[in-house]
């Protein structure tokens, strides 16, 4: 584990007590029981506590902090599987707006954001696979500025979100990296159809048909979206893998808690070499984890050359061993861990769903070839 500064710790201390208290794994399930995938009055307390504003300068509303420190609240809201838009909102869409808007467009949605008046999602991918130069919406000339035409599936928070952070293609053909542009959409002027996905969180199908949009709707240079969006990508990849990392944590704890108690054959499990083996080598693959994490998005934050390939890392090394963790929790839980009362079943639900966001392992293993010319 990496060495916190002083305002750092105070911060993780803060977001696991803070979870812990008022937005444990239980909220969850109550949230899901009831058909709910989040609520307004626990994100308006993060907005409050500065969490919205981490990701953004001082002067723009926001705490001044970096993709370290929003790395180590997302890892506590891991821990509880805890459902709100920080994610979409204060990191993957606040960070795009950085990356790619104009100064003006930072102002305007910027603080929005940081005070949490305004959720914003990406809406990118478009098939089952996340590929963001295989993207088919168009943006055609008009008269006053661009029409968008196309589909975008399994968009995060599109239910709930206020703006849209819209990919389309202005030129080429799906495929292409060039071509690329990034509009600003408000919500209510798309179609939208909730999604019912296995982790119960708020997903959308969202479409546009022949919106019109105001010149000032596009966000960065027309055409050139392709590579600060894959690094504003990469940003959100190591959150991600942040909150993987504490859904394993706790995935661990749990586990090792009833190891701990249950008996068999009159002795406690956690007392068979076997399971210690196991356990010691989860706990092994689980630091192997937070060390990739941890470097890359101190590598971000310090404007390293090899960020790109420490995000790539992190997402990948999160994404096989979230899915290792979480069937090992529901296996060694027993009969117990199959059953939908127990936690397990909802760990190994949102791991698989985190799994496949913004690249699956394999994407990000070709993507890496592809980075050093293979």
């Amino acid at each position: 584990m990496a060495v916190l500064s002083e305002e750092q710790t105070m911060l993780k201390d803060a977001a696991r007590g803070w979870v812990a208290e008022y937005a444990p794994v239980s909220a969850f399930r109550k949230l899901r029981d009831a058909g709910e995938t989040g609520t307004p009055a626990q994100y308006a307390d993060m907005a409050q506590m500065g969490w919205t504003g981490i990701m953004i300068a001082e002067e723009q509303g926001g705490v001044g902090m970096g993709l370290t420190e929003m790395c180590l609240v997302l890892e506590e809201m891991g821990r509880q599987l805890v459902a709100s838009p920080l994610w979409a909102s204060a990191l993957a869409s606040a960070t795009a707006l950085r990356s790619l808007g104009t100064q003006d467009q930072q102002s305007t949605w910027l603080p929005k954001i940081a005070d949490g008046s305004c959720v914003m999602t990406l809406a990118l991918d478009e098939g089952a696979h996340h590929d963001i130069r295989d993207t088919a919406m168009t943006a055609t000339p008009s008269a006053g500025g661009y029409t968008l035409t196309g589909t975008k599936t399994h968009v995060v928070e599109g239910m709930g979100a206020d703006q849209l952070l819209v990919l389309a293609r202005t030129s080429g053909t799906p495929g292409d990296a060039d071509g690329l542009t990034l509009f600003l959409v408000p919500a209510d002027q798309t179609d939208r159809k909730q999604l019912i996905t296995l982790d119960k969180r708020d997903y959308a199908r969202i479409t546009l048909d022949a919106v019109e949009v105001l010149a000032d709707a596009v966000i960065g240079e027309v055409g050139g979206a392709y590579a600060p969006m894959e690094q504003a990508l990469d940003m959100a990849r190591i959150g991600l893998a942040a909150e993987m990392l504490g859904l394993c944590n706790q995935a661990f704890d749990t586990t090792l808690d009833y190891l701990k108690q249950r008996k068999q054959f009159d002795t406690v499990l956690a007392q068979f070499q076997a399971i210690q083996h196991r356990m010691a080598d989860l706990f092994c693959n689980m630091e192997l984890v937070r060390s990739t994490v941890e470097h890359a998005a101190r590598a971000v934050d310090a404007g390293a050359d090899d960020a790109a390939e420490a995000a790539i890392l992190a997402k990948s090394m999160a994404n096989d061993f979230a899915n290792l963790m979480t069937r090992q929790m529901v296996q060694l839980h027993g009969g117990i861990g199959m059953t939908d009362l127990h936690d397990a079943g909802l760990y190994l639900k949102r791991a698989r769903a985190l799994e496949a966001l913004f690249g699956t392992t394999a994407w990000h293993n070709a993507r890496f070839a592809q980075l050093h010319g293979y």
